[in-house]
């Protein structure tokens, strides 16, 4: 099941995609209250091509894993002129969720921040309340996974030593289109282009950490609640984002997740 959030002529929603999205005749079905455990539907529905699809969820966090992609500690690592070090545990930090938004919203580059990267990634949405999850068990409180961009100022990543401020902008954090409800996340394909060139190419098999092992890593942490999501961590090629460009992020059974990138201060 394809899970989402649009706006339409009557209102905001959760709905159901029923068809393929680039089928003219796809429509959505709207969900009564939310879309967790069994959902239960009020009968309206919309064509697709008439409504404004939204970030699929607003989170009330969002949990981000660096550095899971061995090829992408290495090019960072060769970036900032120092050793490629592999972590035995998962690395988490965490982006508000004011920074959440969805297809086709323009990605706002701070004035004083440059360069600021790109970084595609599969992203986890939980489905329950869960606290200590073993990662044998994880499925069983995930909703879905959906797409994210990870955006990031590595100028102010830099200079502050953490990560709170360089990932942590409105506009951040562009997730969707929607949620996929019965998608394997071991071995998808994801891809990042920009400007219609593809600039990551990998598969979320390269994970140093998958995502049983994530959930059980952060669960210990902290609990998780519904609509919560986690950012699995981006593979290699991540790179600078202008004025102008547009990102598109594909992954294997989900869809594209699709941004302009605007400038604060340019027209």
């Amino acid at each position: 099941m394809r899970l989402g959030r649009i706006a339409s002529p009557d209102g905001v929603a959760f709905v159901s995609v029923e068809g393929e999205p680039d089928d003219p005749a796809a429509v959505v079905r709207e969900i009564a209250e939310h879309p967790f455990g069994t959902p239960t539907f009020t009968g309206r529905q919309w064509p697709l091509a008439d409504v404004r699809v939204l970030a699929p969820i607003l989170a009330s966090k969002v949990v981000c894993v660096g550095k899971n992609y061995a090829a992408h500690i290495a090019e960072m690592a060769a970036q900032n002129k120092g050793p490629a070090v592999e972590y035995v545990d998962p690395i988490i930090f965490m982006k508000p969720n004011t920074a959440i938004i969805g297809p086709n919203v323009p990605i706002q580059l701070p004035a004083d921040a440059n360069p600021v990267h790109f970084e595609g990634e599969l992203a986890a949405v939980i489905g329950r309340p869960c606290k200590d999850v073993p990662a044998a068990r994880a499925a069983e409180n995930i909703l879905g996974y959906t797409i994210a961009n990870d955006v990031s100022a590595r100028d102010q990543q830099q200079k502050d030593g953490q990560w709170t401020r360089a990932k942590g902008h409105d506009t951040f954090c562009p997730v969707g289109p929607w949620i996929v409800t019965d998608v394997d996340p071991s071995d998808l394909a994801i891809r990042t282009e920009v400007n219609g060139e593809i600039k990551q190419d990998s598969r979320t098999s390269n994970m140093i950490h998958d995502v049983g092992a994530i959930v059980e890593w952060i669960s210990a942490v902290m609990t998780l609640l519904p609509g919560d999501l986690i950012l699995t961590g981006t593979p290699e090629g991540v790179g600078p984002i202008e004025h102008g460009d547009t990102v598109s992020i594909t992954i294997e059974g989900i869809g594209t997740l699709t941004n302009p990138v605007v400038r604060k201060g340019k027209s």
